[in-house]
């Protein structure tokens, strides 16, 4: 199972009950057969920006946050550069490759960005494709990335 398959497990077991503790979120990914250790649980709740908030039997449980976060540039030209591969470009298409994986939350955090004339992107496990509106935007993209 990848990352993003576990984090989109994560997010719709939050969704689907109330999840009051680390431990317990654990167990549910245990009964599902997916072996995840504390410290795994930590970092997926950090990524994914979980909070706690008052369930239906008075208890804090752990929820998605409501809007999707504003990431800065720079936040997420960091990300990349863990993973980044190559970046090419083609009139008003950039194709980014990075490792293995990582396609998803990273196409995830350009759409959560205010990218200049960015129209769309579609991931695989390690290729994005970035469709601009225009040949000048796509270059502007290309030169942020590549940089």
């Amino acid at each position: 199972m990848t990352k993003e398959e576990r984090l989109a497990r994560i997010k719709a077991i939050v969704s689907q009950y109330e999840i009051e503790t680390q431990e317990e979120l654990q167990n549910r990914l245990e009964d599902e057969g997916i072996s995840v250790t504390q410290a795994t649980i930590s970092r997926d709740i950090k990524e994914l920006q979980l909070t706690k908030v008052i369930g239906s039997h008075g208890r804090y449980k752990y929820a998605l946050p409501l809007t999707p976060p504003i990431h800065s540039w720079e936040a997420v030209r960091h990300r990349v550069l863990e993973v980044f591969v190559s970046v090419a470009r083609a009139q008003n298409l950039v194709v980014l490759k990075v490792l293995p994986g990582h396609a998803h939350s990273i196409a995830w955090l350009f759409d959560n960005l205010q990218v200049p004339g960015l129209l769309g992107t579609i991931a695989g496990d390690d290729t994005i494709l970035f469709i601009l509106s225009d040949n000048h935007a796509a270059q502007d993209l290309e030169n942020q990335i590549g940089s």
